[in-house]
């Protein structure tokens, strides 16, 4: 997998507003928030997409849902609701190759989104 920006705040080369790190994922405001809460929750290991994501990875997916959920609850919007959104590939307006899952919420939010 190519180098992305990702990596980068992954190494700490990169600043970012981390809300959640541990030996899988990380967990970071996006910069460019599309809803008043917009954060980011990538997983460490190199995937490019779900379509790239193999049967090992099982358990990794499931802890970035968990890591998801906990940072909706820590960030209070987890009553009124949120969206999970994960892009795969170009048309789908993916625009990092790095498998990540948005959290969004704080407003309502439209559908269909795109």
């Amino acid at each position: 997998m190519s180098e992305t920006i990702f990596s980068r705040i992954i190494r700490g080369e990169l600043p970012a507003d981390i809300l959640h790190e541990d030996d899988r994922c990380i967990a970071f405001r996006d910069i460019n928030p599309q809803a008043p809460v917009h954060v980011l929750v990538i997983q460490r290991k190199p995937i490019l997409n779900i379509t790239a994501l193999g049967d090992e990875d099982e358990e990794l997916v499931g802890h970035l849902f968990t890591v998801a959920r906990d940072l909706a609850v820590k960030l209070g919007i987890s009553d009124s609701g949120f969206r999970l959104v994960i892009n795969n590939g170009v048309d789908a307006g993916q625009t990092v190759d790095h498998l990540h899952v948005h959290v969004l919420g704080g407003r309502s939010l439209t559908w269909p989104p795109g």
